[in-house]
């Protein structure tokens, strides 16, 4: 039970440092005087990333419309002798409690989590020690043209090699010739790793100059491709000042973690636990 616990709060916790308790309080509709919050509405979007404010009219409308239905049926159960069942009772006292200990778990690990502090000499030691995790792959930002068969490619390949003007010319070709998603865009791609595409592709375009093509089709599983490179960022590790702030809270989360597994190691040696 207790690790159970440790693992929600944990996930209710996952930023270190954020605020668990929002501010709930903001009123949306009225049903016969009750009001309907943001709470009630975080509960049916159940994602706290979903912004209710930012959602379409029409969506919020909808939400809005089964909330409104379900308080009003709501008040007609609490108005019914259903509140006079046992049964109704001992569940109302059940969950109240749960609730009650939810609440006062979540606001206390709130309190535990400001306590953390992460100094600038630890994020800078543990830069030093990482720094392979904060490396950056060497990123390319590519155009193609994709065609059935390697006679077009080579084609494309030789009259581009006669332009004057070889990105234009190249991104008018893409949009003529292009049997590829792309190729309405002028066959751009725009920037990624070489992980991102399969090993022929990537491996062409590492080799090519920026501003130039490949003097030969390269096939892939998709057909025969002709490889503009635009741009290359070549691999380098980020800067400490540029990933601070990311260090620190991960430090964070660390430290608050290895301290409630503390607590929780700390009270099972003093609880008196019994599995049924």
């Amino acid at each position: 039970m207790k690790k159970r616990i440790l693992i929600s709060a944990m996930a209710a916790l996952t930023i270190f440092g954020s605020s668990a308790l929002a501010n709930t309080a903001k009123t949306y509709a009225q049903v016969n005087g009750e009001a309907i919050t943001a709470t009630d509405i975080a509960i049916v979007l159940k994602d706290p990333r979903i912004k209710f404010d930012q959602l379409p009219k029409e969506t919020q409308h909808q939400i809005l419309k089964q909330l409104v239905e379900k308080k009003l049926l709501s008040q007609k159960a609490i108005n019914s002798d259903v509140v006079n069942d046992k049964l109704y009772k001992e569940t109302l006292e059940n969950t109240i409690k749960t609730l009650k200990q939810d609440l006062a778990l979540q606001m206390w690990m709130q309190k535990l989590s400001k306590e953390i502090t992460v100094t600038e000499n630890e994020a800078k030691q543990y830069y030093e020690k990482n720094k392979a995790k904060f490396k950056r792959p060497l990123e390319l930002k590519a155009s193609h043209i994709l065609v059935k068969t390697k006679k077009e490619a080579q084609d494309i390949i030789n009259t581009l090699n006669k332009s004057k003007n070889l990105k234009a010319d190249f991104t008018k070709l893409a949009k003529e010739k292009s049997t590829g998603p792309s190729g309405a865009n002028g066959g751009e791609l725009g920037w990624f790793s070489l992980n991102k595409m399969v090993p022929s592709f990537s491996n062409a375009a590492a080799k090519l100059k920026v501003g130039t093509i490949t003097q030969k089709p390269v096939k892939t599983q998709f057909g025969y491709h002709v490889i503009y490179l635009d741009d290359k960022k070549d691999a380098q590790v980020a800067t400490f000042d540029k990933i601070k702030n990311q260090i620190k809270q991960l430090i964070g989360q660390q430290k608050f973690k290895a301290k409630i597994e503390q607590i929780v190691k700390d009270a099972k040696a003093k609880a008196k636990i019994i599995y049924n």
